[in-house]
């Protein structure tokens, strides 16, 4: 039932990216073009996905667990740190030269569009690398603690 319900909500998440043409780096570059040729229909995307999360959250924040869990998974570290500034930053300027975020881009693997490849194979090796790079600091690559808040 977990599985069938991960494949549902991709399958979901991907096909609302395809009919708002977020798979299309254009739409990205046309949203950031302010000064030129602007597309605000990124703008009303992000409108959408901050009204359903904005009754979403509403409907579940008293619930001590979801539907088809034993517990809330929610990160609750607050920290503001370089290293965050840094990712973030990288992530915006990224975003911005190629026009694909993680998601729209995975969705646009099924092209197999060259520049779709290339960011990919280059996002999935930065992540990687940069494994590497925290496990030989010794740090934890990834640091949640179970609450909802």
């Amino acid at each position: 039932m977990k599985l069938l319900t991960h494949a549902f909500a991709g399958a979901l998440f991907a096909l609302g990216l395809v009919l708002s043409k977020m798979t299309q780096p254009s739409k990205v570059v046309g949203f950031l073009d302010v000064f030129g040729n602007w597309d605000p229909s990124l703008g009303l995307v992000m409108v959408g996905a901050i009204a359903v999360h904005f009754f979403a959250y509403r409907a579940i924040k008293n619930r001590s667990a979801p539907v088809l869990a034993r517990r809330f998974h929610v990160p609750t570290s607050r920290k503001i740190d370089p290293q965050l500034i840094a990712g973030a930053a990288l992530f915006g300027v990224g975003w911005g030269l190629s026009g694909f975020c993680p998601g729209p881009a995975l969705v646009s693997l099924v092209t197999l569009n060259s520049s779709t490849l290339i960011f990919v194979g280059s996002m999935v090796s930065s992540m990687w690398i940069y494994g590497v790079i925290i496990r030989r600091q010794g740090r934890v690559v990834l640091s949640t603690k179970i609450a909802l808040q």
